[in-house]
């Protein structure tokens, strides 16, 4: 059977880890070397990882839509507080400025 690239993303876009699987058990493709099984079996585990992982994500965004994420309120409080910190500290400093040379003597 003819070893394809498109083959090859079918098949780790739908693997799920085993117990069994290792370096042991990588695919090698004609002319590859033992250095070069182990590049792939690295390739592929870290591949089967992460489609492993967004998979997980997408099962959990799927089952629970609201998972905590950030109110509108909760950013409308966060801007508020910062735009009068951010208020508070530049009346400070035009006060300061302003009032620098008089203030020498305190």
């Amino acid at each position: 059977m003819k070893h394809t690239a498109a083959r090859t993303r079918r098949a780790v876009l739908r693997a799920t880890t085993h117990s069994h699987t290792g370096p042991d058990t990588a695919l090698r493709g004609p002319g590859r070397d033992r250095r070069g099984a182990r590049t792939w079996a690295r390739a592929n585990r870290a591949a089967i990882r992460l489609t492993t992982r967004v998979q997980e994500g997408l099962q959990e965004a799927a089952r629970r839509p609201d998972r905590g994420d950030i109110s509108t309120t909760t950013v409308i409080i966060w801007v508020a507080a910062v735009t009068g910190a951010v208020l508070i500290a530049g009346t400070i400093a035009i006060v300061i400025a302003k009032y620098n040379g008089k203030l020498n003597g305190l």
